[in-house]
């Protein structure tokens, strides 16, 4: 560092630090994160990744108005740890990473430039900063809940038993298919869910269920005892090999949640979707939970555990428990060990959020197997799990108040397959 004023901005991102290393370095993410202002974007990116290999990323306002180059020569790269480089106009810039025990966290120091106020420097990068933590924690996949008329009554009730829980936003869609639908999204335990509420079409079934760690017996029963009321037990709340307190139910609106006392000292991901294999694809979860894990690039198997010899009763079932992440996202899988009148359906689909049209087309390549499925986004895979393969920007309209918009793009979603951004009318 010169003699220059340093000005110092941080952010603790939650996200391992492999991922946000990748995200900050590889010129695909780059470009998506890169700007301090949705006016703004990053058009170009090339990163050689060394000392004294040079960056350059093309910045300019979406209307074509201004633009320029922001470049420079790395002087130290540690992986995972620190890079350093010079800018064109000699000023130097450093960044940390590190973790703790809330993620990883990334203080950027770097010289004031002459021109701008040191406070209109600190809030640019700050923000820029900013949308990169964003980018970065995004949920990749976020369940999805069909409900007839019920999605913001279920919605509301799930928020009131889990902390750090709450509605996002609710919208009307006006003449689709099922007539006047209500979409909502909420939190529950700061995990993102979408609902809606689109006629009795579909309805919830064991085969995607809830898993709830719970750190108490107390909280056990006081989330049965919701639940369950108006509902129906499929395990009594009891003591099970598998855990001291535990049971599974479905709520009075028919979605599946397993409650299970977690040992001392353990932490997981509070609430974790679980895919129940049965009939035709009993015996298929643990080629499944490897496919997932080939199709999304941040993606590892976890405890793989096998039914002994003659604990299930039907035939085909091999694991009563496989453990796996998706783009940060914690999933269980098991084959059904008895037979059942239920398989997957469209009532619980998985919303895979994609930032541009190379990633819808990927996606939908991947996990599209049942041609008559594909509906406005919607596809159902091989095993038979539904997925929506959506573009980032939806989501962004969505949130928004400018209803008209909000209709037109629905609109437009109505008339295809595979969404296409350029037709989108955004």
């Amino acid at each position: 560092m010169n003699d220059n004023p340093i000005i110092t901005i941080r952010t603790t991102i939650n996200a391992p630090k492999e991922k946000v290393w990748k995200y900050w370095t590889e010129p695909e993410h780059i470009k998506k994160w890169n700007n301090a202002s949705v006016d703004w974007h990053t058009t170009t990116a090339s990163n050689d990744l060394r000392a004294g290999g040079m960056f350059l990323s093309r910045m300019e306002a979406k209307d074509g108005s201004l633009g320029f180059d922001f470049s420079g020569i790395y002087d130290e790269v540690k992986l995972y740890e620190t890079i350093a480089y010079t800018l064109g106009d000699a000023r130097k810039v450093k960044i940390n990473f590190s973790e703790n025990e809330n993620g990883t966290e990334v203080i950027e120091a770097f010289e004031a430039e002459t021109t701008n106020s040191i406070e209109m420097q600190k809030t640019g990068w700050q923000a820029i900063l900013d949308n990169f933590k964003r980018y970065t924690e995004m949920q990749k996949i976020v369940p999805h809940l069909w409900y007839d008329k019920e999605a913001k009554e279920a919605a509301l009730f799930y928020i009131s038993l889990f902390e750090q829980s709450k509605l996002l936003k609710t919208a009307v869609l006006h003449n689709t298919p099922s007539g006047d639908v209500e979409i909502v999204g909420f939190e529950l335990a700061g995990q993102p869910f979408d609902a809606i509420s689109a006629g009795p079409y579909f309805a919830f079934n064991p085969s995607i269920s809830l898993m709830v760690a719970c750190y108490s017996m107390e909280e056990v029963n006081e989330k049965w005892n919701a639940l369950s009321e108006g509902g129906e037990v499929l395990m009594p709340l009891d003591e099970y090999p598998f855990s001291k307190w535990y049971g599974w139910v479905q709520d009075r609106y028919g979605l599946s949640w397993q409650l299970m006392l977690m040992d001392n000292g353990q932490t997981v991901q509070k609430i974790t979707p679980n895919l129940l294999f049965s009939n035709a694809v009993c015996g298929k979860a643990e080629e499944a939970v490897k496919y997932y894990t080939e199709v999304f690039e941040n993606s590892k198997i976890g405890l793989v555990s096998h039914y002994e010899d003659g604990e299930a009763t039907s035939p085909h079932a091999k694991i009563n428990y496989a453990a796996f992440n998706l783009e940060g996202l914690d999933f269980s899988a098991m084959d059904n060990g008895y037979e059942a009148d239920f398989d997957f359906n469209e009532a619980f689909s998985l919303t895979v959020i994609c930032e541009d049209q190379n990633e819808i087309d990927y996606y939908w390549n991947k996990l599209s197997a049942v041609p008559e499925a594909e509906q406005c986004g919607w596809v159902k895979d091989k095993f038979g799990v539904s997925w929506q393969i959506v573009p980032a920007a939806i989501r962004e309209v969505m949130k928004s108040d400018d209803v008209v918009k909000i209709q037109r793009m629905n609109e437009a979603i109505l008339k295809m397959k595979k969404i296409e951004l350029a037709n989108l009318n955004l």
